[in-house]
């Protein structure tokens, strides 16, 4: 077939016209509408039409199917919706609007993926990856989802947009002081907000290294891929829930306009689900090639990370954050009079799994 392969980093950040910008909340964020009304994502007139390109020749070339996680591996978001609204009529907000700001916060973090660029990509493979998605992570896709998640220039991006909606939602319930203090107790932002240790996340990345032969910028790079691929994927049971809670009128306010926000945030995630696990699976499908000049299989490098980032984003990660979320729901009853009251009935609309 006669597929478009390269793309120059402009392309990939260029996009659609539109008629109508979209504004939430008097903030300009970016996408827009069409002459139909209909949302259209950032950056997404090549990078989407790349991507679909990309896809078709790995499969003509390699024969194997893009990797994909099913999102029925995730389960659904704690506090699930009945218990965010057994919250909300009980005059419990504080909870909720915790999870928003946490949830504008990691998307905000996705922007840091810009950052673990490691030069020229092809001395890291034995195959060429000319024409591949992979050729081009460094020259507009990662740049493109930076973009996406933190914003551009005067236009908003997600961080800022759930920022929104919970400001539409609940009526500008946090001050700056407070979402750094909430925060804080979350375990998302270190105390007080200062920056990490360049040396202390440098010898953290060492302890984690599972391929000493493989550059490990690259492979610093193919976790920061994978866990945010898994992050992205499970993020759609975060829609789902946000735009069923938002969009109740008789708990939130803004006449569902904070749940029309969420719905224009699930539209621009679809193109980074796709670029990263179509990366990725160019990988698998090729042969590493180590500092030394060892070859180690793709299947076992991307095989590795994959089942180890999986098996502890539904692990370890999900337990420490239900724990986390516990704790927040009780520190917002704190001083409660029906503090016993209403944490009880809070457990019992949890589902079976967490409930167990």
């Amino acid at each position: 077939m006669n597929l478009q392969l390269h793309y120059r980093e402009d392309e990939l950040l260029a996009g659609h016209d539109v008629t109508e910008p979209l504004f939430a909340g008097g903030v300009r964020c970016h996408g827009g509408f069409t002459d139909e009304g209909v949302y259209v994502p950032p950056r997404t007139k090549h990078r989407v039409p790349a991507t679909k390109a990309w896809q078709q020749a790995h499969r003509e070339q390699f024969g194997t199917e893009i990797l994909d996680a099913p999102i029925d591996l995730w389960p659904e978001p704690y506090p699930n919706v009945a218990q965010a609204k057994y919250l909300l009529r009980n005059g419990v907000r504080e909870p909720v609007i915790t999870n928003l700001t946490r949830i504008g916060t990691v998307e905000g973090f996705g922007s840091m993926i810009r950052a673990v660029g490691v030069g020229d990509m092809q001395r890291c493979f034995d195959e060429s990856i000319d024409g591949t998605c992979t050729q081009h992570l460094q020259r507009g896709l990662f740049e493109a989802q930076a973009r996406d998640e933190a914003g551009h220039a005067d236009e908003a991006g997600h961080k800022q947009m759930w920022f929104a909606a919970r400001d539409i939602a609940f009526e500008h319930p946090v001050t700056e002081d407070e979402t750094q203090r909430m925060l804080e107790r979350m375990g998302i932002t270190p105390p007080g907000g200062a920056a990490p240790d360049p040396e202390a996340l440098r010898k953290a990345a060492e302890a984690m290294r599972r391929f000493p032969d493989i550059d490990l910028g690259l492979e610093m790079m193919l976790r920061r891929m994978i866990s945010l691929l898994f992050i992205e994927i499970s993020a759609f049971h975060t829609f789902s829930w946000a735009e069923e809670v938002l969009s109740d009128t008789e708990l939130t306010a803004g006449d569902g306009e904070a749940a029309a926000l969420v719905r224009c945030i699930r539209a621009d995630e679809t193109p980074h689900v796709d670029y990263l696990r179509t990366a990725l699976t160019e990988m698998r499908d090729r042969t590493f090639v180590g500092d030394s000049g060892r070859k180690v299989a793709g299947t076992d490098v991307i095989g590795t990370l994959w089942d180890m980032l999986l098996a502890d984003s539904l692990g370890a990660r999900r337990k420490a954050f239900v724990k986390t979320t516990i704790a927040e729901v009780e520190f917002a009853l704190d001083g409660n009079p029906r503090r016993n009251e209403i944490l009880e009935g809070f457990h019992a609309h949890a589902s079976e799994v967490e409930a167990a």
